[in-house]
């Protein structure tokens, strides 16, 4: 997805002053190989952020947010030392990381401001087009071109928002109609409303009015309340359609139009209200479609929609990193249900036990007022969506015998070696070369127990288990190294077929300014004919490739998306 590349609003605010677990402790190997995964891990990000940030950005801004990863927090004259760009260059480029909010800063003790990339702020580029895709399944066109402003721009006032959106949705219709501001604005209520979009921090009055010297930088402040509080704007309008360069929307040559001088420029009524995408909002979203689809899969459809019901219920009061939804009793989900869904109450409450009573404890029943009390057990649901993700991928990797064998090591959790052949009914030989196997690709883990203090083997327990935790990272740093390798193999295919996409863009560009002059068909066809059958076959086969090559992309990061969830809710737990 193409991303601006120039600076945008809100300058000033860039502007400064002046031991694995699981293993032995005398084994030394497999410690030193998890050290080295640690590292590696950190270097497949760093890659993959310097993918990202040059693909959206530019080479300077990508130069400049690298080193910021690698080095941690700097002030502006070390960045510019250390990169050998210069100061102006190097304020254009955080303006740009701040304003996409991938860099923040803070000013120190003695009015030093240090500036600060967020890599995993970084690594959410991967997931725009979900994010828009995702707000255009629920709030249709007009939500999807909303969030992509929102994405593209970083940060934007409501009224910009409205307007250029409005602008592009009267682009795509017919001659004669446009899409009304009044529209555009209710959508973006209800993506507020629903926490999608959340307002930005901005500079409190108090500081702009003190008459002491400026502060090195601006500090921003939000009141929680209002994060999600709309102004109340009265935009009346339509949107308007692009001219040629010779007129304005009215018709009117340039030579005509009235200048326009600073002093009758409207004010804008929302200025300095600025809104962002809320991406742990999207986030909550796409964990409650993987625990609906997790519960659909194993039970029913109707087991799915009352958890799908709790979910709805509890989204806005229930923060995104919580363990738990909030209790809700068995008549409020009963009063929500969908209209269509017409289960009697006492089905309902049968349903809730069987969800209650299922081995993988996705919902729980925490009292017993208003006919019961039931939550949904988040992390434990993140956990077993890990696991099935882990098992998935074992499989495919090494087939169904060593998946048996790691499902029966996850079930007892620790298991000798022979117990693992007699339980897993696998000969000796194989059993432990599918272990080793496991063993060497850290999907499992040794531990030792000794007898005496020597750790003689002699006397020593070797219990293979599975620390789900530590697998989970090692997976998500296998899908860095791979989303990175798509990004480059794209790039290569694109590079390689450069000087055919530009002559097709070419005749492209023609045709459309001949239809629109009204041009023969034979004329056209003409000029379709520039570019030959084996070119043409070319353009398809690299159009399928990179297709290919995108759809691969969003299918790691769902990936990504639901070991980055569980990591994310295990270590806070801890």
């Amino acid at each position: 997805m193409e991303q601006p590349r120039g600076k945008t609003g809100w300058t000033e605010v860039t502007e400064p002053g002046p031991g694995r677990p699981g293993f032995g402790a005398s084994d030394r190997r497999p410690r030193a190989a998890a050290l080295r995964l640690l590292s590696t891990m950190t270097q497949a990000e760093i890659k993959l952020c310097s993918l990202l940030l040059q693909e959206h950005f530019g080479e300077i801004v990508e130069k400049i947010g690298v080193h910021l990863i690698r080095t941690g927090s700097q002030p502006l004259r070390v960045i510019a030392h250390d990169t050998g760009t210069s100061l102006d260059q190097v304020k254009k480029a955080l303006c740009v990381l701040i304003q996409h909010n991938l860099v923040i800063y803070q000013v120190h003790k003695r009015g030093v401001v240090e500036y600060e990339a967020q890599c995993s702020r970084v690594l959410r580029m991967l997931r725009y087009p979900r994010y828009i895709y995702t707000a255009k399944t629920l709030y249709s066109d007009t939500g999807e071109l909303i969030v992509e402003e929102l994405l593209l721009n970083g940060k934007m006032t409501m009224s910009a928002v409205v307007k250029k959106v409005a602008d592009r949705l009267t682009e795509t219709m017919e001659d004669g109609k446009t899409m009304d501001y009044a529209e555009v604005s209710n959508t973006f209520v209800r993506l507020a409303d629903t926490h999608f979009v959340q307002r930005c921090p901005f500079v409190p009055a108090t500081e702009n009015s003190d008459p002491g010297p400026p502060p090195p930088a601006p500090t921003l402040v939000i009141n929680e309340k209002d994060m999600y509080l709309v102004p109340k704007l009265s935009l009346i309008g339509k949107g308007k359609r692009r001219r040629s360069s010779d007129e304005d929307a009215t018709g009117e040559p340039k030579a005509k139009r009235p200048k326009h001088t600073a002093d009758n420029k409207e004010p804008i009524p929302d200025d300095g209200i600025y809104w962002q995408a809320n991406l742990d909002r999207f986030h909550q979203h796409f964990r409650d479609q993987g625990i609906v689809s997790a519960v659909a899969n194993r039970m029913d459809q109707t087991s799915s929609e009352i958890v799908r019901t709790m979910l709805r219920m509890s989204e806005i009061t229930t923060p995104s990193n919580a363990p738990f939804t909030q209790p809700l009793s068995s008549n409020e989900i009963f009063r929500s249900l969908p209209v269509g869904y017409n289960i009697s109450k006492q089905v309902l409450d049968q349903y809730l036990t069987l969800l209650a009573d299922d081995p993988l404890e996705f919902v729980g029943k925490s009292g017993d007022s208003g006919g019961g009390m039931y939550v949904i057990n988040l992390h434990k649901a993140l956990g077993s969506l890990a696991t099935a993700t882990l098992e998935s991928v074992v499989q495919e990797r090494f087939g169904s015998r060593c998946a048996r064998i790691f499902r029966l090591v996850l079930q007892k959790k620790h298991l000798e070696q022979k117990q693992v052949e007699d339980f897993a009914m696998i000969p000796a030989k194989e059993a432990k070369d599918m272990l080793y196997k496991m063993l060497s690709e850290n999907f499992i883990s040794l531990q030792e127990i000794p007898k005496t203090p020597d750790h003689a083997p002699s006397r020593t327990f070797y219990l293979y288990t599975v620390n789900i935790l530590s697998a989970a990272r090692m997976l998500l740093h296998r899908c860095y190294k791979s989303i990175a390798n798509l990004i480059e193999r794209r790039q290569f295919e694109t590079k390689e077929n450069k000087r055919l996409l530009e002559k097709s863009q070419r005749v492209e560009a023609i045709i459309a300014s001949m239809q629109a002059t009204g041009a023969e068909e034979a004329q056209l066809q003409e000029i379709e004919e520039m570019i030959t059958a084996p070119e043409r076959q070319q353009l398809e086969t690299l159009k399928r490739n990179v297709n290919k090559l995108d759809a691969s992309e969003i299918q790691v990061d769902e990936t990504i998306f639901l070991l980055e969830s569980y990591i994310e809710s295990t270590m806070k737990r801890q």
